[in-house]
């Protein structure tokens, strides 16, 4: 963990939440003399506006992925690792919802009953091995990679597709992390390791989250492609599998070669 957080630390390039917000286009609400949210004021197309509000509800609840590694994660370098990646993750929050907020892209009222819902709701895991925590952030964070450059591929204009870039770089940055520690796992322990793999692809699920006129946006992503469940065992899982050479490796016990033949099945291998 030591090596592996220090790589990160050194080639990760400072951003500032800041520099991406482009705060002239901002005015006073009716509170302090201006004028509230019309929908009329959104420049943003509707997928594109969907796309950056799950994104920032997803990240609103940091607090809740946050105390799900911390309690697996609590010692020297590990511990390190976790604060570290909250403090990184938390800037995707706070850019998405001021450039949401100061572009008037969506209905601020609403964000932040959202946002309420979503937080209050929090996350609630079944306990797993340190392992499996693992796998499943990798997971994650490589979901989110796809996610965030399919939106910025939309092209909606240059100040979303610089965010959406630069939230991919970061999520691309944390599946590095979490792949190599994996991989770790799988040198110590190849058994247990591809179980773990095994039983997160399974039960993989990108979080959910309701938006306010009650639809799923997760739903509405994956018809518009912005992000495919479906396409998960492609575009999330088979990458990583491929990189820690699952197919590949001598070193499983009967119990590894099972699970890898079940993750065969999963990823239609």
């Amino acid at each position: 963990m030591e090596d592996i957080l220090a790589r990160h630390l050194r080639i990760a390039r400072p951003w500032y939440p800041h520099d991406y917000v482009p705060w002239s286009d901002g005015r006073n609400f009716a509170l302090l003399g201006g004028e509230d949210w019309d929908p009329a004021q959104s420049e943003l197309t509707e997928l594109t506006s969907t796309a950056l509000t799950v994104s920032v509800l997803i990240a609103d609840n940091l607090s809740a992925y946050h105390r799900d590694l911390a309690k697996y994660l609590r010692h020297g370098p590990w511990w390190r690792w976790v604060g570290r990646w909250t403090a990184e993750e938390n800037r995707h929050e706070i850019l998405l919802r001021n450039y949401l907020v100061v572009s008037r892209a969506v209905d601020p009222i609403e964000l932040e009953r959202m946002r309420m819902t979503q937080v209050v709701a929090g996350l609630r895991r079944p306990s797993v091995h340190v392992l499996d925590v693992l796998a499943r952030a990798a997971f994650d964070e490589a979901a989110a990679t796809v996610r965030h450059r399919n939106t910025a591929a939309l092209a909606e204009n240059s100040v979303v597709t610089a965010i959406a870039d630069r939230l991919a770089a970061d999520d691309a940055a944390h599946t590095e992390v979490f792949a190599d520690l994996v991989a770790a796992g799988l040198n110590r322990a190849p058994d247990q390791a591809v179980r773990a793999i095994a039983d997160q692809v399974a039960v993989f699920e990108t979080p959910e989250v309701t938006l306010a006129d009650g639809c799923s946006g997760t739903a509405l992503l994956a018809a518009s492609g912005v992000y495919e469940p479906v396409r998960a065992p492609e575009v999330v899982f088979g990458p990583l599998v491929d990189r820690w050479k699952i197919f590949s490796r001598t070193d499983f016990g009967s119990a590894g070669e099972q699970a890898a033949a079940e993750l065969a099945v999963l990823l239609g291998r």
